[in-house]
């Protein structure tokens, strides 16, 4: 049975950081990338125990086993990802109070897709953080269908799409 919980430890950070480099978009074919989407930034260890030490990620457990995440993201780490730095500029200026969390990355292990994962790491992140923040932001990849479809299927609304190292980005937004 899977259950859901914020980050805890350096091993569950590590199963994450493993869980992300299969699903990475230069780890994975072009036929699985429209399949199955993929995840575009890879992290080092330290900037995912830096974020998770700030405000930790939310998982998805079976028995000890993390088999999805769904990283945590706060203001003050605009700059550690340069990839990710327009995006925080954009919301800054649609959220000027910037009341708003930023999901880093969300990827399910490819054995436990299709399983209501996905849903379940929002659910369980809206009810951990909707009182401390106006909404959720993040980015899909224009051409990462497949993910982009899932956001919308929870409630992400687009707001803005740009362009940033050659990749199509649609800025996403899940209000609470």
């Amino acid at each position: 049975m899977v259950s859901y919980k914020r980050a805890e430890s350096d091993n569950e950070l590590q199963q994450i950081l493993n869980i992300q480099k299969k699903a990475l978009k230069t780890n994975v074919s072009l036929e699985e990338q429209k399949e199955q989407g993929y995840v575009t930034v890879p992290h080092t260890f330290a900037i995912l125990k830096k974020m998770n030490d700030a405000y930790p990620h939310i998982i998805a457990m079976e028995d000890k086993k993390v088999v999805g995440y769904a990283l945590t993201m706060i203001h003050s780490f605009r700059y550690e990802m340069p990839i990710l730095t327009p995006m925080f500029d954009i919301a800054d200026g649609l959220y000027p109070d910037k009341n708003y969390l930023v999901m880093g990355q969300i990827c399910i292990d490819k054995p436990y897709r299709s399983k209501g994962i996905f849903k379940g790491l929002y659910s369980y992140y809206r009810d951990e953080l909707s009182s401390q923040f106006k909404c959720l932001i993040t980015e899909v990849a224009t051409l990462n269908t497949r993910s982009l479809n899932a956001h919308k299927a929870v409630g992400f609304k687009i707001l803005e799409n740009h362009a940033s190292e050659d990749v199509s980005w649609e800025i996403i937004s899940w209000e609470w």
